[in-house]
């Protein structure tokens, strides 16, 4: 009797796990995309900490805030459906109440709207979004750097001209100025 019962526990055992697997093989994966994203100040290229993010994706209107996990280093995990083509990410500041200006914007001012991005494109070689920001600062102190030694020369291009990885995304951005909040 006691190896009857041992034997029923046994087969138990070792059917119910085979029956969890078979089952959640049966349901349909949903498959992801992640991106990390850097967001820079566009005139010191910091690192800037925002307070909420909207990301758009496909020329879709619905933002999705709650794809975007920040870190403490200031980067932030983005996780987008596999079957998403473009995005478009804004971020905010000061407890989310205002959004920073995308650098990327400055450059194209004659033509409203927002810039998207491919995702393919972030995916298989990173993209850092155009600096509108900084006009030739950047080269001027490039120039300066001269003097200095290799490693802080590496330092301050990264800093000022950063390069991406493939699935990262670099986003340049401003505060808004005293002009554009007036007009709100």
């Amino acid at each position: 009797m006691a190896r009857s019962i041992k034997a029923r526990h046994a087969i138990r055992a070792l059917l119910l796990p085979a029956l969890l697997v078979a089952l959640c093989g049966a349901l349909p994966a949903q498959d992801t995309k992640t991106i990390m994203i850097r967001v820079l100040d566009g005139k010191t290229g910091k690192a800037i900490m925002g307070t909420g993010f909207m990301v758009r994706i496909d020329h879709q209107s619905n933002s999705h805030g709650d794809w975007v996990k920040q870190n403490e280093d200031a980067t932030a995990v983005l996780t987008i459906p596999a079957d998403a083509h473009a995005l478009s990410i804004h971020v905010a500041y000061d407890n989310s109440l205002e959004i920073y200006v995308n650098c990327d914007a400055e450059e194209t001012k004659d033509t409203p709207g927002d810039l998207w991005y491919p995702v393919a494109d972030i995916m298989s070689s990173g993209i850092v979004a155009p600096n509108g920001c900084t006009k030739s600062k950047v080269t001027e102190t490039l120039k300066h750097l001269e003097r200095r030694s290799e490693s802080e020369k590496n330092k301050e291009a990264e800093r000022l001209a950063p390069s991406a990885k493939p699935g990262e995304f670099v986003l340049f951005v401003r505060e808004r100025n005293w002009k554009e909040r007036a007009k709100d």
